[in-house]
């Protein structure tokens, strides 16, 4: 059954709004909405019943796009509570009135403006500016998380040099938040683009497609998060093992396992709670097909990260034991784990546990704001901070230049040739010509 289905459903049985509301669960931000649009519905079905049990006597019942007038008799006054049509909006604890006449019902008196006092609140007003200069905010952050990435990835695809199993697993990672930044452009853009939009009631194929992609390019950004440190950590414990032979298990970790989650949600939001545009989390159920996998993946990396400094620990003693002063290597593997705290998005497991509506600004803060940058992070330390990269773009433009000052004079030698060339009519007599 589609939602319209059960609303009808629920209605049909009794007209019950609450058990209505419950059963089909509806995002916060739309509940006024739902609850009003609701309330006409059960105000015409009750018009309905009344012209099929052909009761026409007296005043029928009438939605008049604010509150419902139920059926009266000729000569009865019926009056309706501010709190109960504008129970979100109203202080108001007045009444409206309407009279049942012969000629049906009288206007409504007073008016609902001047008893129903509205709540002069600059709230909504204040919040919604809040929300659109954060908005900018990540727009910002995530356009250059973008730019960086894709400058990471060129270089790291364009020298031969870096052409190993490494970097080809950060590849994969900043692809992952290429893919990451992009899905929020193109979810901005399908699901805001129009402000005018009645975005409670659209569900088309775009914007579930687009928070679909959104929730693929999440999951693959967190499995690859979990890759590097596998890798790391496989690389530290087992120095003399080849790494090649298990790059392509990265490879099925890092995008095999997102898909099979995505595609297992995507057909149980299809058949089991198709609303909206699949970008609520009111069904608990099926979010944690998406919330449980990377929750696993935080905190294995947790794991992780606890493990990678035992053993460099453990290095840095067997190395000042034995005498080695030797340990330079072993301090740059250290400062690398203070890395990983951006890396392996260890801040995200504050809120993994929690309701999604546990600490809204704070969440907004940390996954939009301060995430919308980790992509520029993680590309400047492992990319532009990494001394192999600075040298060999040293060595690059060394040799651009190098070669950009050789043209001139292999320039001046080949006019030098010509004009000799064209000043000696025949090559001389005792000369030799080979030596010209």
């Amino acid at each position: 059954l589609t939602p319209r289905d059960n609303l009808d459903a629920c209605l049909a049985d009794g007209g019950c709004l609450v058990s209505c509301f419950q059963m089909e669960a509806i995002h916060p931000d739309c509940a006024i909405i739902a609850q009003h649009l609701r309330a006409g519905e059960t105000c015409s079905q009750a018009r309905r019943r009344e012209v099929e049990n052909q009761t026409t006597r007296g005043c029928q019942t009438e939605w008049d796009q604010i509150g419902c007038w139920l059926r009266a008799d000729v000569g009865q006054v019926v009056n309706l509570s501010c709190s109960g049509i504008f129970q979100h909006f109203s202080r108001g604890r007045g009444f409206v009135y309407r009279n049942c006449t012969a000629d049906g019902w009288s206007d409504i008196y007073p008016p609902y403006q001047e008893v129903c006092a509205f709540s002069d609140d600059s709230g909504p007003e204040s919040e919604t500016s809040y929300l659109s200069t954060f908005r900018q905010v990540y727009t910002v952050g995530y356009a250059t998380s973008l730019i960086s990435l894709i400058t990471a990835v060129v270089l790291f695809t364009a020298f031969r040099k870096f052409r190993c199993t490494r970097n080809y697993i950060h590849v994969n990672l900043f692809s992952s938040f290429i893919l990451r930044a992009s899905a929020v452009f193109v979810k901005d853009t399908v699901l805001f683009a129009d402000e005018t939009l009645d975005h409670c009631s659209v569900s088309t194929t775009a914007c579930k497609s687009a928070v679909a992609f959104f929730q693929f390019s999440i999951l693959a950004n967190y499995f690859w998060l979990l890759v590097e440190g596998m890798y790391l950590q496989t690389l530290l414990a087992l120095t003399f093992v080849s790494q090649r032979k298990y790059f392509w298990w990265y490879i099925v970790i890092g995008w095999g396992l997102p898909s099979t989650i995505l595609i297992a949600w995507v057909l149980m939001r299809f058949f089991y709670d198709d609303k909206g545009c699949w970008d609520d989390t009111d069904n608990v159920g099926i979010w944690w097909i998406i919330k449980g996998p990377i929750t696993a993946t935080l905190l294995v990396n947790i794991v992780i990260f606890i493990n990678v400094i035992r053993i460099l620990v453990q290095k840095l003693k067997s190395s000042a034991i034995s005498g080695n002063n030797d340990t330079g290597h072993f301090i740059k593997l250290a400062k690398s784990t203070l890395f990983l705290i951006p890396l392996f998005g260890m801040h995200y497991t504050v809120f993994a546990f929690l309701p999604e509506n546990t600490g809204v600004a704070a969440r907004l803060y940390i996954e939009l704001g301060l995430g919308s940058f980790q992509g520029f992070v993680v590309a400047l330390l492992y990319c532009f901070m990494n001394g192999e990269v600075q040298a060999e773009l040293r060595r690059w433009l060394w040799k651009c230049h190098n070669q950009s000052q050789r043209m001139p004079a292999k320039r001046s030698i080949s006019q030098f040739s010509v004009g000799a060339h064209a000043g000696l009519q025949r090559p001389p007599s005792t000369g030799n010509i080979s030596t010209v």
